[in-house]
């Protein structure tokens, strides 16, 4: 009966053990991530002065995304060659031992803005290695014609965090601490890097992480297909003008509507409800 309900398309990657193991990691990761949409903001409009905060959010949630873009260019000649699933236990352990530190600093009541920012900031450095090393590892796992339906179950736990992630995490900033919260997605990353570390995957596989003639090509192809580029620079645009939100909101609900940690929970969401109907 179960069988009949899953798509026919998606039952041979279903029927791969590893495969059905990894993914477990990535959603318990995953829902790590969308807490921490709520708490790390949260965090730092505790610890910022009022007249301040909003400068303080800025930086923590900037430190929490930016660094990965900086890693992935210094970086960029000496991982380009490691080992996929060496990427994405670097940059799960990473993210552990950083994140981790946020909570045993808070509860030692040593952490502050500065130290908090720091540690967000290395916490992410090789977190686009680790995106680009799961990706390839899925593709050394599975043959070319299941690789389609397991990047869309991959990206449907995703969606899935968004929704529920920061619902939990609402109710865990207001009613336990934000600082915990942190300490919580942590654990999940460090779940996700065990997983990875018992599991038989491929330690090297045919699969490069950065196809060399590719990227040499790139802007030729810009070049040649101008809608590509415009594509591009409207995504630029979207995701410039969407940052600001992320801080935004928080001060919103914070300083405006003077509300609990529960109410941007459900802002974020409803919000990922609506990123989810809008891709269907």
């Amino acid at each position: 009966m179960l069988r009949r309900l899953v798509p026919a398309a998606y039952r041979p990657v279903l029927a791969n053990r590893v495969f059905r193991r990894l993914i477990l990691g990535f959603a318990v990761s995953y829902l790590g991530d969308g807490m921490s949409f709520v708490a790390v903001a949260w965090l730092a409009i505790e610890l910022a002065p009022q007249a301040t905060a909003g400068l303080w959010v800025g930086g923590a949630v900037a430190a929490y995304t930016l660094p990965g873009v900086v890693g992935a260019l210094v970086f960029g000649r000496r991982l380009r060659r490691v080992p996929a699933r060496r990427l994405l236990l670097a940059d799960n352990v990473v993210r552990g031992v950083f994140l981790g530190a946020v909570p045993l600093a808070w509860l030692a009541g040593l952490l502050t803005l500065p130290l908090y920012v720091v540690l967000l900031a290395v916490s992410s450095l090789l977190h686009a290695w680790g995106t680009a090393g799961k990706y390839t590892l899925l593709a050394e796992l599975l043959p070319g014609e299941q690789r389609l339906a397991a990047n869309t179950l991959v990206s449907s736990l995703e969606f899935a965090a968004t929704i529920a992630g920061p619902a939990i995490a609402g109710v865990l900033v207001t009613y336990v601490a934000s600082a915990l919260v942190l300490g919580v997605d942590a654990l999940t990353y460090v779940f996700l890097a065990v997983l990875v570390a018992r599991m038989r995957l491929p330690e090297s596989g045919h699969v490069s992480l950065v196809d060399q003639a590719a990227a040499r090509g790139g802007l030729a192809l810009l070049r040649s297909h101008p809608e590509l580029l415009g594509l591009l620079t409207l995504t630029w645009f979207f995701n410039f003008l969407y940052g600001p939100v992320e801080v935004a909101l928080p001060l919103h609900v914070t300083d405006d509507l003077h509300g609990p940690g529960t109410l941007l929970g459900l802002y974020w969401m409803l919000f990922g409800i609506g990123a989810v109907l809008g891709g269907l």
